[in-house]
């Protein structure tokens, strides 16, 4: 999922209760200074360890063991003596895990060795549900040969601490100016890492989803604004299906939910195909409310089975034949994990130095809302067919890549997710893409036509390895 601390490529993050993305705070004159005196005390109470329980949700509480603790104060520790705390604004957002709504104030905390914008979310009851910190960003605009320069130095040092295995490649005007890989595919083989390696996406494929549902909008054969019933007749919970649009499936606003969890667990190599998803959730009505957005990677498992009764084949043989093709993307795929897959690394998840590969965590198969593989090069190839109207005529590309409701955001970072891509504003400069994260697998594409570049990083490591990497990119490209 599009990650919060992911898009500012910070180097710590304290969250007791992560909210999907850390949300954009909307300006207001002042706080109430009870407030700003709770999240201020929380920082001492993480730098030294100790907590006031009785101030924390329950879940909270679950997850501030005395390892976090302890961590959290190594954290701010690092950072010396606070000397300075500001209101940014607050935001009213959904907790993904609870559906509770909370109040997300965002304070700008300075000290000796940096700032950060520090986030403390409260739930109705006025406890604390999360707090995040997410490095406050100064941007700037370097030309190209220092980018490369400092990108290169940025991949050589986290390769060699172990923050990063995989490859980076950044282009202008379709045509790469730097590429390159690190690490191991196998570690037990001692098989590198290489420009050809097929790298896992996560939620990348919902990009490939969604140029696939618009290119049938295109062909006349699906109604953005017709329920997702009306091409799956047949679907279990009639409600849902009578009433959550095609437009908020592809915008995460049908209020669909997740299907990953102890089901998807208990079932995980069942699931081969996009209906068999549909027979295990496909009774349960709403998760969360409809029309507001809450992240949803079972949506985009309707979109997928959509795809396939309006196209009559199967979502594997459409998106490549549509999609894949005409992209010129021969290193992209969804095949089972029980098949080979000549070049596919294996994903390692765990604390550095202490990764196991992600063998227990994989599906039987990518699907439509994730899952896939890709290179580097194919999904610069993907890039280039977009943006030169290859996959959508004109007007359709503009309609999947506009923004269209609001997303949980960093400051000076506003985001709003379009269909199948987030339409992000870093440094003055538009970027439109996604990122996928999950147990040893990280990516993310940037593509931002105004100053010419794409940029795509894929690891075979935990989140938010390839999002460091493409958001010190992005908040130092030049203008133009």
């Amino acid at each position: 999922m599009l990650s919060a601390f992911a898009r500012c490529a910070c180097a710590a993050v304290v969250c007791l209760l992560l909210l999907g993305a850390s949300p954009s705070p909307s300006p207001v004159a002042a706080v109430d200074p009870k407030i700003e005196a709770l999240a201020k005390a929380w920082i001492m109470h993480l730098e030294t360890g100790t907590v006031d329980r009785s101030q924390l949700s329950a879940r909270s509480n679950a997850i501030a063991t005395p390892a976090f603790l302890k961590e959290s104060a190594k954290q701010f520790g690092s950072m010396g003596p606070l000397t300075a705390f500001s209101f940014r604004g607050r935001q009213s957002v959904i907790g993904p895990h609870t559906h509770q709504r909370y109040t997300v104030y965002t304070f700008l905390a300075t000290f000796k060795r940096g700032r950060f914008d520090w986030q403390m979310a409260l739930d109705e009851h006025g406890k604390i549900g999360s707090l995040l910190i997410a490095p406050y960003v100064q941007h700037f605009h370097l030309s190209e040969r220092p980018l490369i320069a400092a990108l290169r130095t940025k991949l050589q040092q986290d390769s060699a601490a172990g923050r990063f295995s995989g490859a980076a490649l950044l282009a202008k005007d379709g045509v790469p100016v730097f590429e390159q890989a690190y690490g191991l595919a196998d570690r037990a083989k001692k098989i590198p890492n290489t420009l050809n390696t097929r790298f896992r996406l996560g939620s990348m494929n919902k990009m490939f989803t969604a140029v696939a549902v618009m290119q049938l909008v295109q062909a006349g054969k699906i109604d953005l604004q017709k329920p997702f019933g009306t091409y799956l007749p047949d679907y279990p919970n009639k409600e849902l299906a009578s009433k959550a649009t095609i437009h908020e499936l592809l915008t995460h606003t049908g209020g669909t939910g997740d299907f990953f969890g102890p089901q998807f667990d208990k079932h995980r190599l069942q699931l081969r195909t996009l209906d068999d998803y549909v027979k295990l959730y496909g009774k349960r009505g709403f998760v969360s409310p409809q029309g507001a957005y809450q992240y949803s990677n079972y949506g985009y498992i309707l979109l997928g089975v959509v795809i396939e009764k309006v196209s009559g084949q199967s979502y594997y043989d459409y998106v490549r034949e549509h999609v894949y093709d005409p992209a010129g993307m021969t290193s992209t795929g969804s095949q089972p994990e029980d098949q080979t897959v000549p070049g596919r690394s294996i994903g390692y998840t765990g604390e550095p130095g202490k990764e196991h590969p992600n063998t227990g965590t994989l599906p039987y198969r990518g699907t439509s809302a994730g899952g896939g593989y890709s290179t580097v090069g194919d999904l610069l190839r993907f890039a280039n067919a977009l943006q030169a109207n290859k996959l959508l005529d004109a007007a359709h590309t503009r309609l999947l890549l506009t923004g269209k409701v609001d997303m949980p955001s960093l400051p000076d970072n506003p985001r709003r997710y379009a269909y199948g891509f987030a339409d992000q504003r870093i440094n003055g400069i538009r970027c439109f893409g996604h990122d996928g994260g999950a147990p040893g697998m990280s990516g993310d594409l940037d593509i931002c036509p105004g100053p010419g570049y794409v940029i795509a990083v894929l690891a075979n490591i935990d989140p938010p390895a390839a999002d460091q990497i493409s958001g010190f990119v992005m908040n130092r490209l030049p203008l133009k």
